[in-house]
């Protein structure tokens, strides 16, 4: 139901770029006029902010919560890649999405999954495929084909691919990338099969090359992956074709701010306001064609109102006229969502994660890096004991291991550097792409316990420690949670906090753990299937001789 009511502050125009004194007047959900004239009020009136790339399931939130925990910091709109829960459950888990989205006074735009499963080398739920994206592609909530992960069949104009791309064409989509590295002529000869977009840049030059190439720029800032300090020199020269993103955001962050910190942050270094809205609020409703407003006569009224351009703080956000934040506290109200999920394996014993010695004398390792999803190759000497290689906590070398959470199999493990565990274990099923489950630590006692705490919720987070246990269950395709936002987030941060005193120096040990399962990321990632080379797209040894 709308209401008609005015607001009156000083304005940002982004488009004519301009502060000017006003009122603006809402009827019927739009922006009826905006008139000009000295006002009283001291705060100020803009767009609100959109995520242009961000994974809603990697909040472990369904949209309608993570829609609550959003607005408070300006958020009005997401443009949303599904492909986590479409790998656990198909065509019927975006579905799910969009469902769910529906039913908020919130823009949730989402794309087509164009890499489900992610890769041939692991064990996903589902595959999404030209004929469901087509499908997908008639439903006005698609905007695009989200972001094509198979660079390397693009590079090399897979044909599967390319049909893929074909349909995006077909019906007008855009098509996002995902290309980390990519550089010179293989940047342009990515962006020419009809990419439009990458949110995987580290670094400027990298990106500079894709902006060369055609492609726009997100500049990423999530609980893992941040790249906002390498990027954001870009902005002056490039506003036109940047975005902001999160990417991934665990629910304790997302409570802390969302897009509304990158802007903050871009104003603190002197960046030009209306370059920088530009960038958080124009560039993905104009790229993306979204439906949001931009606080000009007769779009929606989508905007939302901050105290000064200092602070920053938002007041209060408009959502088709509609009041769904007001001083840091949401008013949508928690909506009682369905559960559904794909898990379908049995509880594993402590021997099943012990990795024979043989006559082994070096370990390739993973090594891990704080605020990165890329991680690097490196050797230790395998530490034996009673014919079994185990993990060396003086050196932090630990064991990781990869469950297989569809069908019974035998647990693939590996060893990791860089998490820092001291004691105990902690395990996540939401373990990009296939969300598998994966865990770390000291023992495979630890192990299994965090793993078998997994499977009995059948999706969650877990850590053990020799004396305590905590888990957040996830039963929304093992990777979510219905339950209120604001819950799960304390939740959360009661097992990051678990996870730290436990040992791990990480910012976000369990976002870090979630993507040493990425394959598509270079450059040593383990699978259900095994410890796999991103580089060069080919399973590797874990132990070999010198």
């Amino acid at each position: 139901m709308h209401t008609d009511f005015s607001l009156s502050g000083r304005i940002i125009d982004v488009h004519n770029r301009e502060i000017f004194p006003g009122t603006v007047h809402v009827s019927n959900g739009h922006i009826s006029k905006i008139v000009r004239a000295p006002v009283e009020a001291s705060r100020y009136i803009l767009p609100g902010f959109v995520d242009a790339h961000v994974h809603i399931e990697s909040s472990m939130l369904v949209p309608g919560e993570f829609a609550r925990l959003a607005v408070p910091h300006g958020t009005v709109a997401t443009v949303s890649d599904p492909h986590e829960i479409g790998n656990v459950l198909g065509l019927k888990g975006v579905e799910y999405m969009l469902d769910n989205g529906s039913k908020m006074p919130f823009k949730f735009y989402f794309g087509a999954p164009s890499c489900v499963p992610a890769t041939p080398f692991e064990t996903a739920g589902a595959e999404i495929t030209p004929a469901d994206i087509e499908k997908l592609f008639q439903r006005d909530e698609i905007k695009y084909l989200a972001e094509m992960m198979n660079w390397p069949g693009t590079l090399h104009r897979d044909p599967l691919v390319m049909e893929k791309i074909a349909l995006a064409k077909k019906y007008g989509k855009a098509v996002d990338g995902h290309a980390p590295g990519l550089r010179g002529e293989q940047a342009r000869l990515y962006a020419s099969a009809g990419i439009t977009t990458d949110h995987e840049c580290f670094t400027a030059e990298e990106a500079l090359d894709k902006l060369a190439a055609g492609m726009k720029i997100l500049i990423r800032e999530g609980s893992a992956a941040k790249n906002f300090e390498a990027l954001i020199p870009l902005l002056p020269g490039h506003y036109h074709n940047i975005m902001f993103c999160s990417d991934d955001k665990h629910p304790d962050n997302l409570v802390e701010g969302h897009i509304n910190l990158l802007v903050k942050r871009a104003l603190a270094k002197g960046n030009d306001i209306f370059q920088v809205l530009q960038a958080a609020c124009v560039n993905p409703v104009e790229h993306y064609k979204l439906e949001v407003g931009l606080l000009r006569e007769g779009d929606a009224a989508d905007f939302i109102v901050v105290d000064n351009l200092e602070d920053f703080n938002v007041q209060a956000t408009y959502i088709n006229g509609q009041l769904v934040a007001e001083q840091g506290q949401t008013r949508i109200a928690l909506t009682k969502s369905e559960e559904i999920n794909n898990f379908n394996t049995a509880p594993k014993a402590p021997e099943e994660f012990a990795v024979p010695a043989a006559s082994a004398t070096r370990i390739r390792v993973i090594e891990a890096f704080d605020g990165q999803l890329i991680t690097k190759e490196a050797w230790a000497a395998a530490k034996v004991e009673n014919g079994f290689i185990v993990p060396d906590v003086a050196e932090d070398v630990l064991k990781l291991t990869v469950v297989n959470r569809y069908e019974n199999a035998a647990p693939a493990v590996a060893f990791i550097r860089h998490v820092g565990l001291k004691a105990g274990a902690i395990a996540s099923s939401v373990g990009h792409d296939s969300h598998n489950i994966i865990a770390v630590g000291v023992d495979d006692d630890s192990i299994a316990r965090a793993v078998n705490l997994i499977i009995q919720s059948r999706g969650g987070v877990a850590a053990v420690g020799r004396d305590k246990e905590q888990l957040l269950p996830l039963p929304v395709a093992g990777i979510m949670s219905a339950e209120d936002g604001y819950k799960v987030a304390e939740m959360y941060a009661a097992i990051d906090r678990m996870s730290k005193e436990m040992g791990s120096q990480l910012a976000s040990p369990f976002m870090t753990l979630s993507f040493m399962a990425l394959l598509v990321i270079p450059s040593l990632k383990l699978s259900d299937k095994g410890l796999f080379n991103g580089d060069e797209f080919k399973f590797v040894p874990v132990a070999e001789t010198d």
